[in-house]
């Protein structure tokens, strides 16, 4: 389940958020509530027990009172010899093929041992031979508080014994776990009622998602059938998946896929012959292990072991992948010559993109042979791709399409930036294709929500509107758009470049379709609400006065200082029935402007305030009261709002 992709870089990509204007009404929906775990597994540690933990090797798995999360007991890891040693827990029986779960246990070093970084994975033993899944990567943990890691893991294969277990990235600490929980929410029936992209997009271009084994079994796989004419392998197909060892190819998985979309009726793009991640070290070693240097022997030795492996995995799916990623961000823009300086580069020059894309015309006479980069929007990039391409093809190196990644996120890149990329590559007579599209909710790495805001799901929709409109308006150049992900259950993004959960893609975590599905589809279905149901004035000038609602605001200012302050406003619901989610408007009569709100989601206008509720905090019962605080600046005065509004009715102010 691993998926190593490279981050735009920080530059670029870190910009303030900026809520896009748009003709669309973007009022909130109610949310729907959503499904309660079931939980299949727990372990408390309880009761001097371990709870059907084992030891994952020669280390001490035993119960433990020094420390514990919950309650008086955890299980602490002693005398760990091996960073991978660690306490572990057999699964096979409480799991069912296809169902996402989601694994969580909390892990605490044992007093006095220093900070480390731990992870959660899963193991899966079949035929004999062992595989590794990881759910959570590597997470900062010490032994002053407890760490939760928390992620999700679908059963694709079949096996013979599956376990999760609990490991350190390096050293031998001590460690101490507690409150595991194995649970999934059960799966909503993929829609049938909303038209199916692949059919929306037929006249411009196919669609295609980036999968692995779990989006190819259950409601996963009703879903990318429905909606995706092509897939890409995300990892199944790279160096590492396919020949880890010199002369021993594993195939398995990348056959399941590729047999999977044959059996589908699916296109398939194959990702990715060279690349300078995920190459094992093997390819740049002497037979005794050490790494080569630079020399007529080496450079030889490489391009011979590139050649065997082309032939090998280009050639065993023939015509079923009409289409390669050969080579895979060769483009450094902060170099001279633009070139990357990986260990390709640094032991063979260009001659290994010239290799690479003649042995794979060779081999695959009919594919298209792209190469595949990040970052093609930005002008330096973009033009060091360029120079890289004409001077290929200039040498008759068979390169016959550029990939764009578009790796992006809410506010960045501009539309302008975007046609710009695409416009660049049309003198060269080469096909283009977006590769690995998805757009992060986060424009920084200080950034981090508990769910999705609905504010920025809107804003998302709104990007995924516009890019799609340049890839129509330019569908004679582009020959296929893929995102990288079928939902946002399972994205890299996840972890990449920190941990929190991102929501990049088109359907949600339950496989629902989401505002960024319709702005593709159809904008104006973007999240629509009917418009608040308002009185005549009393005055007959025919301007609009809310009705009374149920509900009573509290507000106050909890801190003040030169320039800033901190208030807190409590919705108190007054009626007779639950609000299922909320939006509460005000406006500010001193020019006082939000700053950093919690428990909600806010965008503010002037001196105009729309704050909706968070994820946690939408479902309000009668009697009941949702608090939001936030930070905010101030000059010359700092009275309180006159009214509040919810959805668009009068609150009574206490």
């Amino acid at each position: 389940m691993r998926t190593t992709r490279t981050r735009p870089p920080t530059g670029l990509a870190v910009l303030a958020l900026a809520i896009a204007a748009s003709a669309i009404p973007l009022t909130s929906a109610p949310a729907a509530r959503a499904a309660e775990p079931v939980v299949v597994l727990r372990s408390t540690f309880e009761h001097d027990t371990t709870d059907g933990w084992r030891a994952r090797g020669g280390e001490t798995v035993a119960p433990s009172t020094a420390a514990a999360h919950s309650g008086t007991g955890s299980l602490l890891a002693a005398d760990r010899t091996q960073s991978w040693q660690g306490p572990a827990r057999d699964l096979l029986d409480h799991v069912e093929k296809g169902r996402r779960y989601t694994l969580s246990v909390h892990v605490r070093l044992a007093a006095g041992e220093p900070a480390a970084q731990a992870r959660l994975s899963v193991q899966r033993d079949a035929g004999g031979a062992a595989a590794y899944d990881q759910v959570v990567g590597a997470t900062p943990v010490t032994a002053d508080r407890w760490v939760e890691l928390t992620g999700s893991y679908v059963l694709a294969h079949d096996v013979d014994r599956l376990s999760a277990y609990v490991e350190t990235t390096g050293g031998t600490a001590s460690l101490h776990i507690d409150d595991f929980t194995l649970s999934y929410v059960p799966a909503k029936p993929v829609q049938t009622d909303i038209p199916a992209l692949r059919d929306v997009l037929a006249g411009d271009f196919p669609i295609g998602a980036a999968i692995g084994a779990p989006q190819t079994v259950g409601e996963h796989a009703t879903l990318l059938r429905r909606h995706f004419a092509s897939v890409t392998p995300g990892n199944a197909l790279k160096w590492d998946a396919t020949q880890p060892t010199e002369g021993q190819y594993r195939f398995a998985d990348a056959d399941a896929l590729v047999g999977f979309a044959t059996d589908n009726g699916m296109a398939v793009r194959g990702h990715t012959l060279v690349w300078h991640q995920q190459t094992p070290a093997w390819v740049f070693a002497d037979t005794t292990g050490a790494p080569l240097t630079p020399s007529a022997e080496s450079r030889a030795l490489v391009l011979n072991r590139l050649d065997r492996h082309i032939r090998e995995v280009v050639g065993r799916y023939g015509d079923r992948i009409g289409t390669w990623d050969v080579a895979n961000e060769v483009i450094d823009e902060n170099q001279a010559d633009g070139l990357r300086r990986s260990r390709w580069h640094e032991l063979t020059g260009l001659d290994y993109l010239r290799t690479a894309f003649r042995v794979a015309r060779e081999v695959a006479p009919t594919a298209k042979l792209y190469v595949n980069d990040y970052n093609t929007n930005v002008p330096a990039k973009r033009d060091k791709l360029y120079a890289l391409v004409t001077r290929l093809r200039a040498e008759g190196v068979p390169v016959d399409g550029v990939g764009h990644q578009m790796h992006v996120n809410v506010d960045w890149p501009s539309i302008a930036e975007t046609e710009a990329m695409i416009e660049k590559f049309v003198p060269l007579g080469v096909e283009q294709q977006i590769t690995e599209m998805d757009v992060s909710i986060y424009t920084d790495s200080s950034q981090s929500y508990p769910a999705p805001p609905a504010e920025l799901l809107r804003t998302q929709a709104l990007r995924y509107r516009d890019l799609f409109g340049v890839y129509r308006r330019h569908a004679d150049r582009i020959t296929s758009v893929t995102v990288w992900g079928l939902a946002d259950d399972d994205t890299w993004l996840d972890s990449v470049p920190v941990t929190r959960k991102d929501a990049p893609l088109l359907f949600d975590t339950g496989l629902q379709a989401k505002p960024a599905y319709w702005g593709i589809v159809d904008p104006s279905r973007i999240d629509p609400t009917p418009s608040p149901t308002v009185s005549p004035s009393p005055t007959g000038t025919g301007s609009p006065t809310p009705t009374p609602a149920s509900c009573r605001v509290d507000y106050a200012v909890t801190g003040q200082w030169p320039g800033g302050f901190q208030a807190t406003v409590r919705l108190t619901n007054t009626g007779d029935r639950p609000l299922t989610s909320w939006s509460l408007r005000w406006s500010f009569g001193d020019g006082q402007r939000i700053t950093q709100l919690w428990n909600g989601t806010y965008r503010q206008t002037g001196p105009a305030v729309e704050v909706g509720n968070a994820a946690w905090n939408g479902r309000v019962g009668p009697g009941a009261t949702a608090d939001v605080g936030f930070l905010g600046t101030w000059t010359g005065t700092n009275g309180r709002p006159a009214a509040f509004d919810l959805d668009g009715a009068r609150c009574t102010i206490g």
